[in-house]
């Protein structure tokens, strides 16, 4: 894949899109054995130099309820996606990302991210709001 147009095409022929933007997609994944669903997002990204990476990320639960340093030591064990503090509606996120360099990115490669990202970041938020379903 070179582009994000590539991109949303092999996202559409997966996965049913609740935002279609030009460059970010949102989209459901199903977790196995339950009725819940874990929200990702893919956007594309470039850098200084114009280099392109498509970022793979889903909302774990807000900061306030984690620790930052248990943060940074879950990302050293992490083996695929890391954690990052976003913001959604004003308030300050934990979630789980992945940047992916277009150079090397094929259908392959974005489905296992999704597949092992999506599942990671709902076990977190299940184990850190056991009260409800927030991504």
């Amino acid at each position: 894949m070179e582009t994000f147009a590539e991109v949303r095409k092999h996202i559409l022929e997966n996965h049913a899109l609740f935002i279609d933007e030009p460059f970010q997609l949102g989209f459901d994944v199903e977790m196995d054995g339950s009725d819940r669903k874990q929200a990702v997002f893919v956007a594309e990204l470039k850098t200084a130099d114009n280099r392109r990476y498509l970022r793979v990320e889903s909302l774990i639960c807000p900061l306030d309820d984690f620790d930052a340093e248990k943060c940074l030591r879950i990302n050293l064990i992490l083996r695929v996606g890391y954690l990052a503090v976003g913001d959604l509606e004003g308030m300050a996120y934990i979630k789980m990302c992945e940047n992916l360099p277009y150079k090397s990115l094929d259908s392959e490669e974005l489905e296992y991210v999704i597949s092992h990202l999506a599942p990671m970041a709902d076990r977190m938020e299940q184990a850190l709001e056991s009260a409800h379903d927030i991504a």
